[in-house]
């Protein structure tokens, strides 16, 4: 299975730039030897580009007239990139920034998006500027706004309608084409859209990928597991691939006052490598500097720990961060980033159209969290067993050029994608699916026809009931050899959920064999021969569970994932023998294959890869 990584063209490798003397407001108190100096520090540190923004109010402070004197101090400001060998990405739009909205004074509460002066005067604007800029050899490419689904709507407020943000955004597009531009543009809005995160806020990733010529996902993830948490950022690069287009993480960082200098550099390794390993083809750090000089200004006031997300601090020191980053740009020379592709792979992970899409009367937001959660904990065990997953979305028609297919705990599927993972077995695929009833009381139970017959079994569900899991541990214990699992082996996997999704598919087996029972002798994993191929259930919602507890990762889902591997015949070109160590390969277009390690220890481990062997000069 191919997992593309398109290119911009060029790598993008640096921050979002605000200067410390001013921040948002910089343009009023610019200084042009300060600007230098914090952007050669960038530079030194290998860095090669800046996100730049034009603060709106003070850019456009009439509807017909754009302030040149910031255009004036704009223009200087791309001439100091070109001194330091820099580019910039500018961004129009910017009423939004760090935890505060600011308006043009002349826009009166307006729609953003629907009033049609307010869409007039946006575009206007945005060509004006790209006429002034748009050959500038600084520009390497644009982004119309800055997180506008925070900007456009009032909190509380229902998310603007699909059709009016994405005819918006399309207008924006054209306005910096009429200006001149043939940069690559996108829109800045955080691919926070349906398809990406399960919640709608009018911004369609895959509508807006039609237009625009890279996603650029905003990434600043919290959560309860160490290993989930690292993988966050690169489980929503792969995600945000689903228009096609190359995937820049525009922002991720943290504030200083949220971890130490030593958890800093730990965590900008883990997103800048997991996220390369992910297909992101361009890297931009919030921010470039500290503002602690800036602390009786808006939004610094009241948002005190948005001063500390600076890669540099208030006297323009590196900080861990740039010194992580200065790493990274090593590598990606290493490995002659621009010429080099993610490897293609045998495991995909089948995204369920419910994730994006609202099916008449049947989807709630539970639904889409269940699958968003569910696909991002087999994305940890994938990773963990070094299958180098790549993402199938329903949407698009199920990718016909894997050997296994894994469906996590999926409890909904159109009814011709269940029918055309029967034809992909029959052809000599193993599909591995997951039992879940749901985490809600509404139509409990699976949504798939045909489930006997494919899986061999004949399942024996109450109406409206589910069957709880009562035990706080449950065993997997294997009755038969199975890949790497031999039939004496357990495996152990801690229950957790709510009452609806913390049960299991109670099942007697027809056509397919046992190849695991639990405690009580009931079957916990199945395989059915389907033509070619296999079907195989198991009959606990292992990825669901684990999605809902803490400080789980590694668990055992991850050796029952490379026990169907092997079953399937998936070949893993890089793997090391502990799960907290990721396996993958790059490939270069002169044929060399570099093996990339991503290690979750707190500390240096020693490990070496097995497997296949890869001719390599690159091995990290």
């Amino acid at each position: 299975m191919k997992r593309p990584s398109p290119r911009l063209g060029r790598t993008w490798l640096g921050v979002n730039f605000w200067s410390r003397a001013g921040g948002p407001l910089m343009w009023r108190y610019y200084d042009p030897k300060l600007v230098r100096d914090e952007l050669a520090t960038l530079a030194r540190h290998g860095l090669t580009v800046t996100r730049t923004f034009c603060y709106w109010p003070d850019f456009h402070p009439e509807p017909d007239r754009v302030d040149e004197a910031m255009v004036d101090k704009f223009a200087d400001f791309l001439d100091a990139h070109v001194e330091f060998g820099l580019t910039s990405v500018p961004t129009f739009l910017v009423g939004h920034m760090s935890g505060q909205n600011w308006d043009p004074a002349w826009r009166h509460g307006r729609d953003l998006y629907a009033d049609v002066e307010m869409v007039s005067r946006q575009a206007w604007f945005i060509e004006r500027i790209t006429r002034r800029f748009h050959d500038h050899p600084a520009v390497t490419g644009w982004l119309i706004s800055n997180e506008m689904p925070s900007y456009g709507r009032r909190r509380g407020d229902p998310p603007a309608p699909r059709e009016h943000v994405t005819a918006w955004a399309q207008l924006m597009v054209q306005a910096v084409r009429a200006g001149g531009a043939n940069q690559p543009v996108s829109i800045g809005d955080g691919a926070w859209g349906i398809e990406i995160t399960g919640r709608e806020n009018g911004f369609s990733v895959r509508e807006l990928a039609e237009f625009t010529d890279f996603t650029g996902p905003h990434v600043y993830p919290t959560d309860s597991d160490p290993v989930r948490q690292n993988l966050n950022a690169a489980f929503l690069c792969e995600l945000a691939a689903v228009g096609g287009n190359p995937v820049v993480l525009e922002e991720f960082g943290l504030s200083s006052d949220w971890a130490s200098e030593e958890n800093t550099a730990a965590y900008y390794r883990q997103v800048l490598h997991t996220t390369l390993l992910a297909g992101a083809t361009g890297w931009l750090a919030w921010n470039n500097t500290d503002f602690d000089g800036l602390a009786d200004q808006d939004p610094y006031r009241h948002h005190p720990f948005e001063m500390h997300f600076g890669v540099t601090d208030s006297a323009g020191r590196p900080k861990a961060a740039l010194r992580e980053l200065r790493k990274f740009a090593s590598v990606l020379s290493e490995v002659d980033f621009d010429r080099v592709r993610r490897a293609d792979t045998d495991v995909a992970l089948v995204v369920s159209s419910y994730l994006e899409r609202g099916y008449p009367v049947t989807v709630s937001e539970d639904d889409r969290r269940l699958v968003f959660d569910s696909l991002r904990q087999a994305y940890v065990a994938a990773r963990e067993a070094d299958l180098a997953p790549g993402l199938t979305r329903e949407e698009d028609g199920i990718a016909d050029d894997a050997l296994l297919y894994l469906l996590p705990s999926t409890r909904q599927l159109m009814a011709p994608t269940f029918r055309r993972l029967g034809e992909l077995a029959r052809d000599g695929a193993t599909v591995y699916l997951s039992y879940c009833s749901g985490t809600h009381g509404g139509n409990r139970g699976p949504w798939f026809a045909g489930l006997d017959e494919f899986f061999g079994v004949r399942q024996e569900l109450r109406y409206g009931l589910v069957a709880p899991i009562l035990e706080d541990i449950v065993a997997m214990r294997f009755v038969e050899d199975f890949g790497y699992l031999r039939a004496d082996q357990v495996l152990r996997f801690q229950a957790a959920g709510n009452e609806h999704g913390r049960a299991f598919l109670p099942v007697t087996p027809t056509t397919a064999e046992v190849l695991a029972i639990d405690d009580y002798g009931r079957p916990f994993l199945l395989r059915n021969r389907v033509g070619d191929g296999w079907a195989v259930l198991c009959t606990y919602p292992l990825e669901y569970m684990a999605s809902c507890q803490a400080d789980v990762n590694p668990e055992a889902t991850y050796r029952l994932y490379q026990a169907l591997a092997a079953a399937a015949g998936v070949r893993r070109e890089a793997t090391v023998d502990d799960p907290l160590v990721f396996a993958d390969v790059l490939v270069h277009e002169d044929g060399r294959r570099f093996r990339v390690l991503v290690s979750q220890h707190d500390g240096a481990v020693e490990v070496s890869p097995i497997g296949r062997t890869v001719a390599d000069k690159g091995t990290r």
